[in-house]
């Protein structure tokens, strides 16, 4: 048996291919997986797994012919933020499963936005067709309700990743900032998140890596604010730009942070599932949620800070670990998931 999984797979961003892997991981044994992704190459090499182009409309729609199952894995597909196009695919995805009598299964999908009434009410028509429904928020298992559609609602699928061992506490305990550039700050409005890291990183002696989590998008953002003459020298001479290939490899960086200060929401989450300090800033609502979940300190970036409140927020979890009861809460909860794909599948 053979299942098409449909996501932002193969699009260079650790926290799709952390959601691609933790689907992967939760399979039903006697199911294969063809999955739809950009950069198939990377993702054959890296999971193993058959692909086909996420980009293709009509050779997703040709591959669907060839499977038994059709899941929608992780992310928000059903919305029209990104066009009323690509809302349009997805729900042609559906509607073509269920007429050919296959099993539709959304899994840890978050909903929305829907922001123009024909989406409403095209999501309104096919999401009461699908056969199972996780969703990964309680937001958007209520907008669903709206339209028609229930669900079981967890954490975020990610949440239920395996966690490795911690290797032995390293002498210096770097700051990770897994920043990503976004509407709310250009130009000025990065100045008090900058001075607070700079001061940080100098009171405490500390080394700062800048992880990318998406490839095209957060890579070379320390060299564009150095070039917009935003970065204070003292967090210049003090800061690196680190790659890396997988979830793992950032875990093990996590795990070695004295504090992760996160706006991407998959780098908070594989952060706190290191162990390490977190902190949040928050450019989505779903950065906020899951950040007061786990009771980390977390910024909106809608509000206009001050450097010194930021300073303290962040000096006060400084190698603070994380509440470990809170992180298992957030694993138990990401259990549904799982449960819903076997029964789903069976």
């Amino acid at each position: 048996m053979q299942a098409l999984l449909c996501g932002y797979y193969g699009e260079h961003n650790l926290g799709d291919d952390a959601l691609l892997q933790a689907l992967l991981a939760q399979l039903p044994s006697g199911w294969s997986a063809l999955v739809t992704a950009h950069d198939e190459a990377e993702v054959q090499h890296r999971f193993g797994v058959k692909t086909v182009q996420r980009r293709g409309v009509a050779g997703v729609l040709r591959a669907l012919d060839r499977c038994d199952a059709l899941v929608f894995g992780g992310g928000s597909l059903l919305q029209d933020s990104t066009s009323f196009r690509s809302l349009l695919y997805y729900a042609a995805l559906i509607l073509k499963a269920r007429w050919q009598g296959k099993p539709v299964i959304l899994w840890g999908q978050g909903l929305g936005p829907l922001r123009r009434r024909c989406s409403r009410a095209l999501v309104g028509l096919v999401l009461p067709r699908a056969t199972a429904i996780s969703w990964r928020d309680p937001d958007s298992a209520s907008l669903a309700r709206r339209l028609g559609a229930k669900g079981l609602v967890g954490s975020d699928p990610v949440w239920g990743l395996a966690v490795t061992a911690p290797s032995a506490s390293p002498q210096e305990r770097p700051i990770v900032l897994c920043w990503r550039p976004v509407v709310q700050l250009r130009g000025e409005a990065w100045r008090p998140y900058l001075e607070a890291a700079a001061a940080l990183a100098l009171s405490a002696d500390r080394t700062v890596l800048w992880m990318p989590f998406h490839r095209h998008q957060d890579q070379g953002l320390l060299a564009r604010l150095e070039a917009e003459g935003l970065v204070p020298p003292a967090l210049l001479e003090r800061s690196r730009e680190l790659t890396v290939h997988c979830p793992e490899e950032a875990m093990a960086v996590f795990a070695q942070a004295g504090l992760v200060i996160a706006m991407r929401l998959h780098g908070l989450i594989l952060a706190a599932l290191s162990g390490a300090p977190c902190a949040a800033l928050s450019y989505d609502p779903k950065v906020a949620v899951a950040a007061a979940a786990i009771g980390c300190p977390c910024q909106d970036l809608a509000d206009l800070p001050d450097s010194a409140a930021l300073l303290a927020s962040w000096r006060a979890v400084l190698d603070v670990p994380m509440e470990r009861e809170r992180i298992e809460a957030q694993r138990a909860d990401a259990a549904v998931h799982q449960q819903l794909l076997v029964e789903a599948l069976h």
